[in-house]
């Protein structure tokens, strides 16, 4: 039986389905794309547009008023991403006659350059928490793991104490779509998880039940948005910004920093586990615009 073509919201909720089952993508992004898209059902409703009857500028007209209410470049490529895969997923599901997206122009993103810390900020900000106190060491080894290893903070969360091998000085991550990768563990990220382990990790799971590596005080696995706020809080108490502060600055400084040293390309994408070298590219933009604002403070005839 065909669908009926004016449920948009049957069509995002068979939508979301297959890209959880069919395309295996991470409940974070599953979660990303049924935010985006639910903007788009509720201005479709809002105008009572029949989804088959969405036309290219209907899709315009929403474009403009998300980028009106402050959405950045960036965003709004992600959200032309999400309606032209929505779009192809509805006219092969039998919901629209015709593709209205297919000629939507990406908003350009290369100004949204990364923002990163410094080598002197992260210092600062892996010196903040108290060593002398059982949260102070957990969170020195998981901020030592975020910024030495560049896993994203999803990936802190759910990472195992099995998935971490000190000895040969490296991890296992589990990344976006359950993709695995193999990423380095620096020396003093691996000296202060074997701290946690031996001093803090048995109070918080004594009977060692939990699997997952990092446990809050009350013996849980982290949520996104403790770790966010764990992350905040010692910001500030490293003078730094903590409205500028987020796991994912973190996982740039680590790229910038191997990028800036010499490490090539091909090899942070790995690290980062980044499935096309384009979305990794970002950082050679970031240390060449450095190195001009350098060049232009300093040399004589800039």
């Amino acid at each position: 039986m065909k669908p009926s073509a004016s449920s948009g919201e049957a069509a995002l909720r068979l939508y979301l389905e297959y890209l959880a089952v069919e395309k295996g993508l991470a409940r974070n992004s599953v979660a990303a794309y049924g935010r985006d898209l639910g903007k788009l059902v509720a201005f479709l409703r809002a105008g009572r547009v029949p989804l088959a009857r969405v036309t290219e500028e209907t899709l315009a007209l929403f474009i403009r008023r998300e980028s009106a209410g402050g959405l950045s470049a960036r965003s709004l490529a992600r959200l032309v991403s999400a309606l032209r895969s929505f779009f192809r997923f509805a006219v092969l599901s039998g919901f629209v006659p015709k593709d209205p997206s297919s000629r939507l122009a990406t908003p350009s993103t290369w100004l949204a350059l990364p923002k990163f810390l410094t080598v002197g900020e992260v210092e600062e900000l892996l010196r903040a928490p108290d060593p002398d106190r059982p949260n102070g060491v957990r969170d020195r080894a998981m901020l030592e793991v975020l910024y030495g290893s560049g896993l994203r903070v999803s990936e802190l969360a759910s990472l195992r104490r099995a998935e971490v091998n000190r000895g040969e000085g490296f991890l296992v991550c589990r990344g976006k779509g359950g993709k695995e990768r193999i990423v380095p563990l620096g020396r003093q990220a691996g000296e202060a998880i074997g701290r946690y382990l031996a001093e803090v990790r048995p109070r918080l799971d004594p009977d060692g039940a939990r699997e997952e590596l990092f446990l809050s005080r009350l013996g849980r696995p982290f949520t996104r948005q403790g770790l966010w706020k764990l992350l905040r809080k010692h910001a500030a108490a490293a003078g730094l910004a903590p409205a500028r502060i987020t796991p994912h600055v973190l996982r740039h400084s680590f790229a910038t920093h191997l990028l800036e040293r010499g490490a090539d390309l091909r090899s942070v994408q790995l690290m980062l586990g980044h499935s096309r070298i384009t979305t990794t590219q970002i950082y050679t933009h970031v240390s060449r615009e450095r190195l001009r604002r350098v060049y232009d403070r300093f040399h004589p005839r800039a």
